[in-house]
């Protein structure tokens, strides 16, 4: 496993990795700054201020940007799969695949709201359900539907886009996109079974792709971070290998 997060802290974008046994963070260059031990593999990173936010399956830990553990919240439901953690201002944003549900807590761990109940229920068919805080929004892939959705925080749905098929700016196949983030000029998703990374505008409309021909395994999709849209960080898996894309 190997998952990334990164942040804009002191104008310097630092670089946070999670895998089957630790946290660690990284300079710019891709220099190690700190490596911290977990017992548990981690599924997802984001980063709020000075704390890091890192999942496991069934509970968050969090961790100063300098590498100290700082406490743990949860578990929260039983069966209980946590595949993505977003951190704002104001809220906690957690995806739970196991539940097929997203959980909104403030930033002292209290739960706020809940999404996936009653007629708007996620459609989540594998243990990839990625959610994103913007400001007071949420977008979150549904991705047995193949779209993207937005929500407010009081757990309203407002919108949606997404149609599957293999088109630049479709969704191809089961559970996608696998893994998106939200940048300042739309949104990077990473999809598997054809394995491409592509950028999309605030509307869902294709821009470009970032990745389309390449040697990665179609089943493993990218994990992905980026802070202003310009690089763009990708891990994989697969191989354990952290990649940065540069747009031109």
């Amino acid at each position: 496993c190997l998952v990334v997060g990164v942040a804009s802290l002191f104008k310097n974008g630092f670089i946070f990795l999670g895998g089957d046994s630790y946290i660690k963070s990284l300079n710019p260059d891709m220099t190690e700054l700190w490596n911290l031990n977990t017992e548990s593999k981690i599924t997802s990173i984001a980063v709020s201020g000075d704390t890091v936010f890192a999942s496991t399956t069934e509970m968050i830990l969090l961790v100063s940007t300098i590498g100290k553990f700082i406490t743990e919240w949860g578990p929260y439901e039983g069966n209980s799969i946590i595949t993505s953690v977003s951190a704002g201002k104001r809220f906690l944003a957690i995806a739970d695949a196991g539940n097929k549900r997203v959980f909104l807590l403030k930033k002292d761990g209290e739960m706020y709201s809940m999404m996936g109940q009653s007629e708007e229920q996620f459609v989540i068919p594998s243990s990839y359900f990625d959610v994103a805080l913007s400001g007071d929004i949420l977008f979150v892939a549904n991705t047995g539907h193949r779209r993207i959705e937005t929500w407010t925080t009081e757990g309203k749905k407002l919108s949606q886009f997404g149609e599957p098929g293999i088109a630049p700016g479709a969704f191809c196949g089961c559970c996608n996109p696998a893994h998106f983030t939200v940048i300042p000029q739309g949104f990077v998703t990473a999809e598997k079974g054809i394995n491409r990374i592509k950028i999309l505008d605030r509307k869902g409309d294709f821009v470009e792709f970032v990745s389309s021909q390449n040697d990665f395994i179609p089943s493993v999709p990218l994990d992905i971070a980026s802070v202003h849209g310009e690089t763009i960080y990708a891990a994989n898996s697969a191989n354990n290998t952290l990649y940065s894309y540069k747009r031109k």
